[in-house]
């Protein structure tokens, strides 16, 4: 046999147990969350900024992070509801690389999942406790969403999971706003196809239960860019990408239809550096067609402490390990400017 079982998982209660959310921690989160699904259902009119590291790598420098984001929040409350991101998963193309804390606690060290589950448990309630903010995660296990239910505020299905029936159905059975990615390929009906699935009800396996569910209201788009056959990055937020894609959308009926445009990835080419330029075209593109205006709902950007990126090794405090991130100066400057123009 090839595979090796090396140690059983804790189960979610198990860790839920050993790292418990205080009650009154838990009432703020539900809080946040409940104005999360206010936007969604058009009972808000602030914009949503799902903002942070490619990748959470080292909580001190990810919690340094959203220190700061947390006094900006507080100055634009009015106009923006912030959402970190806490990315504690991330998908490998070819499966090489770092995988997020969940596999690595400690970047330099050795594969450790039991640590993983709980040390992203832990920087998680840290966030909510100390700034009180629920933050966005990617579900790229299904099965481990049930290890942080009652702590996350906002989940995005990758582009490369958003086809998988595993993960469009445990999307059914969750009451957060979800943002369901278009693939890479760009193919707007595998979106479109998710959000219909994960607003429909189903009865499925889940970690080894069968379980029904009643459908996910909340969930939505969000257009990241696509990449063609030469391995080209084709962007999706252009006016006439955003006007297509709202009108293909509408013409589905479903519930709280919604847009969240990711500006880095495919969009941005890569270039995380263009990330204010595109926010700047999508919010022009808002304010220019009712619509647009009605429809997209926030943008997903990426930034750290640090400007850019950097080796696994070279241990620079706040700047990413993964993809290229904005640093913090033009970040705040950027949120800003979104505030003055959402």
């Amino acid at each position: 046999m090839s595979m090796k079982f090396i140690k059983r998982i804790p189960t979610a209660e198990e860790i839920i147990e050993q790292l418990p959310l205080p009650k009154h921690i838990s009432s703020l989160r539900d809080k946040r969350v409940d104005e999360m699904r206010n936007v969604f259902t058009n009972q808000d009119d602030r914009f949503i900024l799902i903002i942070g590291p490619c990748s959470a790598d080292n909580e001190d420098s990810v919690c340094d992070y959203i220190e700061k984001l947390a006094e900006v929040q507080e100055k634009v409350k009015d106009r923006l509801l912030i959402i970190p991101r806490i990315y504690t998963n991330k998908p490998r193309t070819t499966g090489e690389g770092y995988k997020g804390m969940v596999h690595q606690p400690d970047p330099g060290k050795k594969p450790d999942l039991c640590e993983g589950i709980k040390a992203i448990r832990r920087l998680h309630i840290r966030a909510l406790s100390e700034f009180g903010m629920p933050a966005a995660d990617e579900m790229l296990y299904p099965e481990n969403y049930s290890y942080l239910a009652d702590v996350l505020g906002y989940i995005a299905i990758g582009a490369r999971s958003v086809e998988n029936q595993q993960h469009r159905l445990t999307v059914s059975g969750i009451d957060l706003p979800i943002g369901m990615k278009n693939p890479t390929s760009g193919d707007l009906t595998v979106m479109l196809n998710s959000i219909i699935a994960a607003q429909s009800s189903h009865t499925f396996i889940y970690n080894g239960w069968e379980v029904d569910t009643q459908g996910n209201p909340y969930s939505h788009a969000i257009l990241r860019g696509a990449v063609d056959f030469t391995g080209r990055n084709i962007p999706n937020y252009h006016f006439e990408d955003l006007i297509h894609t709202a009108a293909e959308y509408e013409k589905l009926d479903l519930k709280n239809p919604a847009i969240i445009v990711d500006v880095n990835h495919a969009n941005s080419m890569k270039r995380f550096y263009e990330q204010p330029r595109i926010a700047r075209e999508v919010l022009l593109s808002r304010k220019y067609d009712g619509l647009l205006k009605k429809m997209i709902k926030g943008l997903m950007i990426e930034s750290y402490l640090v400007e850019g990126r950097q080796g696994i090794d070279e241990n620079i405090y706040g700047k990413s390990i993964t993809d290229s991130c904005l640093g913090w100066e033009s970040t705040e400057k950027l949120i800003y400017y979104i505030a003055e123009n959402s």
